[in-house]
């Protein structure tokens, strides 16, 4: 009896323009490849965390960490070479899917592309633009482009469902950050902190945030260590901006460490005393890691005019929207100033009390958010699969 061939590879193609994006990219290959009852191969756009499962991106997508309105403006030409560039290796590879991650601007034009090429190849959307936060009619939108959205909130999917766009709600990613093999007490060790007071810096990831933030934190860090020469700062660098961080605080008169591997990164926001960080994703993170906040961002003036005025929300942090409250204080704009920063960091620094009292508030709108739920990446995978009749959920 001849033996039948073995099934034909299913093949996916990834696209993820950030480093956020390429974590979570990294995350639904993983978990596709334990999950699929068919073997599976992968090809897109990513970064380094997607390259070491196999994906050779085309170009390098740090280019493509773009935020704001006139940043987008700026970048319009490079950002439609780059679109190119990614459907036609859609075209090339032809792919039986494709997921597109984040990064709203970009991923719906290669949308629109591979579209227009692959009519019949569907489209999934791994995160979905924050339309309960700003901009409700980009449901429609999406909903014109692609056949299926992974959703992050609970939130997102009455805005997108309304339009007629299948979605699966399949939770925040950051809520399911694996603390357990973090080692507080072996950086210390290793960094020779010992029990001194330990400020984590987290600039961002992005090269406009780095650009506008690092200014004001530099200063920071500086007055402080000038106030309080006990403290000792640890600052965790996104391989997206590793040059730019190492640039902006060369030179620096203070006891600091840069880092740069996730292990470090979990181990210091465990071993720190209070943290200064960019709006974003990495606020759950710190907050999931029991760590007392401050929260700093800088745009653009006209994105920020727009943002205020189109915008029903009084928070930027995720789990202050959802606590309905400042449980992180967040000092936005005109208020990111070194003196505002420098008083909101000494404050904690000076009543332990306090410090425990945020952080228990932190944990309460992490509650509020879905804390200890299946991790996402499990669940987007069911959902791809299922939707491309691989398996049932």
């Amino acid at each position: 009896m001849d033996t039948p061939p073995p099934p034909k590879p299913t093949k996916l193609m990834l696209v993820a323009a950030e480093a956020s994006g390429d974590m979570l990219g990294a995350g639904l290959m993983r978990e596709l490849q334990r999950q699929s009852p068919v073997p599976l191969t992968f090809c897109g756009v990513g970064g380094q965390r997607m390259a070491e499962l196999g994906v050779k991106s085309p170009f390098d997508i740090s280019e493509l960490s773009i935020l704001g309105l006139i940043e987008g403006l700026k970048a319009y030409k490079r950002v439609k070479l780059r679109v190119a560039d990614t459907v036609a290796q859609a075209l090339r590879e032809k792919p039986d899917a494709v997921v597109l991650i984040d990064s709203w601007g970009f991923t719906l034009r290669v949308a629109h592309g591979i579209r227009a090429v692959l009519p019949d190849v569907p489209l999934i959307k791994y995160v979905g633009p924050q339309v309960w936060a700003t901009r409700p009619g980009r449901a429609k939108t999406l909903a014109q482009s692609v056949d299926l959205l992974l959703a992050l909130h609970p939130m997102d999917a009455p805005y997108f469902e309304k339009e007629g766009l299948k979605t699966v709600v399949v939770g925040n990613p950051a809520l399911n950050v694996d603390f357990s093999t973090a080692d507080p007490d072996g950086l210390r060790g290793r960094l020779g902190i010992g029990e001194a007071p330990l400020l984590l810096f987290l600039p961002g990831s992005r090269p406009s945030e780095i650009k506008r933030l690092m200014p004001v934190f530099r200063e920071t860090i500086e007055t402080l260590s000038r106030q309080r020469p006990e403290l000792v700062f640890v600052v965790p660098v996104a391989d997206t901006v590793r040059d730019q961080v190492r640039d902006g605080l060369a030179g620096v008169q203070a006891p600091l460490h840069l880092i740069d591997n996730e292990m470090d990164k979990l181990s210091a926001m465990r071993a720190a005393t209070v943290a200064l960080a960019c709006s974003g994703t990495v606020t759950t993170e710190l907050a999931l890691a029991g760590c007392p906040i401050i929260v700093a961002y800088k745009v653009e003036p006209l994105t920020y005019f727009l943002f205020k005025h189109m915008s029903p929300l009084t928070h930027v942090t995720l789990f202050n929207i959802m606590a309905g409250k400042g449980v992180a204080p967040e000092f936005i704009q005109h208020d990111c100033t070194t003196a505002n920063l420098v008083a909101a960091l000494s404050h904690r620094l000076d009543n332990p009390a306090f410090r425990a009292a945020q952080t228990e508030a932190q944990y309460a709108a992490l509650d509020l958010m879905g804390r200890g739920q299946p991790a996402p990446a499990i669940r987007a995978a069911e959902a791809v699969l299922q939707h491309l009749s691989l398996t049932k959920i």
